[in-house]
């Protein structure tokens, strides 16, 4: 079967960075899908593994975490499932990626395709949902928090991929105040538009803005890039007892400033679930379902901003391309026609 893979770690610009290649079709897994792959969304993740990621010994490293499709067959142990089903996924990191005709992933990671989006606009939602659904309400259990006391929450860096859906979740689902950080005009009306009730500039002091909107600290903060940079801002603004969550990948995170505070200080990544088999990992399915209904029912908006037709090797440059320029608003998704 075609995909797309790399045999060497290469910047965008070299000429092997991403190559079309033939593989064979996956074998399944007891819980397996055999999914027919239709659009694909690229990711900071995607841009990473190609730079420095893991290659096999015997072959190519195929990247892709974000996908929907169809479902062509099912292991012997898979139920929620039958060929002919429209899915979407994230899927496993340790495994095979999406950029090919066919996968294989488990069917515990899949969820149900909105029946109102197209393959592309589905694409550009799995990985950034379980993301933001994961951060509120697995590690950040703003579920439990006390409706009376006043929950603001803000997102640091909320115009991009996981900010786009977590301030659409945090405003249809729960009862905080949500403010998102962006610094260009185009990006802080994005990030209106998308849930947020005010926005700041990461860019200024933190305080006086908040204070210029009438709230004097805020409960919940989650950094989705430059988190060790905005520390001090963080600590300032998060109450006593608050919490911090973030998903980047900091190499030197002091997290001193926060001790007077007893702020406490959550870690997500959502591929642990897949990594590990978790006893949870088919909370994924669930939620996906979840959301799915959401988008359905009109609560919750695709975040597809940049469509390429044809995976292959040229259209995955591309988009690599325009994730690693740093400026995204929302999702790039490249898909088959």
């Amino acid at each position: 079967m075609k995909a797309v893979g790399f045999y060497q770690n290469h910047p965008i610009s070299h000429p092997q960075a991403l190559q079309d290649i033939e593989v064979p079709t996956p074998k399944l897994r007891d819980h397996d899908l055999l999914v027919e792959v239709r659009a694909v969304s690229v990711n900071p993740v995607d841009t990473k593994i190609r730079l420095g990621g893991d290659i096999p010994a015997d072959g190519a490293r195929i990247a892709g975490w974000d996908a929907a499709g169809i479902v062509r067959a099912v292991g012997p142990l898979a139920t929620r499932f039958k060929a002919g089903d429209r899915v979407w996924y994230a899927g496993d990191v340790t495994r095979p990626g999406s950029n090919s005709e066919l996968q294989a992933v488990d069917e515990r990671i899949v969820g149900p395709m909105p029946t109102s989006l197209d393959f592309a606009e589905a694409a550009s939602l799995p990985l950034t949902a379980i993301t933001a659904w994961e951060l509120l309400f697995d590690r950040l259990r703003v579920q439990e928090a006390d409706p009376t006391d006043n929950n603001v929450l803000l997102v640091v860096g909320a115009a991009g991929g996981v900010g786009s859906i977590l301030t659409q979740l945090a405003r249809t689902l729960t009862s905080m105040t949500v403010i998102g950080t962006a610094s260009r005009p185009e990006t802080r009306d994005w990030v209106l538009a998308h849930g947020a009730h005010h926005v700041i500039d990461h860019h200024q002091p933190w305080v006086s803005q908040l204070a210029e909107l009438g709230i004097a600290d805020v409960s919940h903060v989650i950094g989705l890039n430059h988190s060790a940079g905005y520390v001090p801002d963080i600590a300032a603004v998060l109450r006593p007892e608050g919490q911090f969550a973030l998903i980047d990948d900091p190499t030197d995170l002091d997290i001193r400033p926060f001790k007077t505070k007893s702020i406490s200080i959550h870690w997500e990544l959502m591929f642990t679930r897949a990594m590990f088999t978790t006893r949870t990992i088919a909370r994924q399915h669930a939620l996906l379902r979840r959301v799915a209904d959401l988008v359905d029912q009109g609560g919750l908006r695709h975040t597809l901003t940049r469509r390429i037709d044809g995976i292959n090797a040229a259209g995955l440059i591309q988009a690599h391309a325009l994730v690693e320029a740093g400026n995204m608003i929302g999702k790039v998704v490249v898909a088959n026609r």
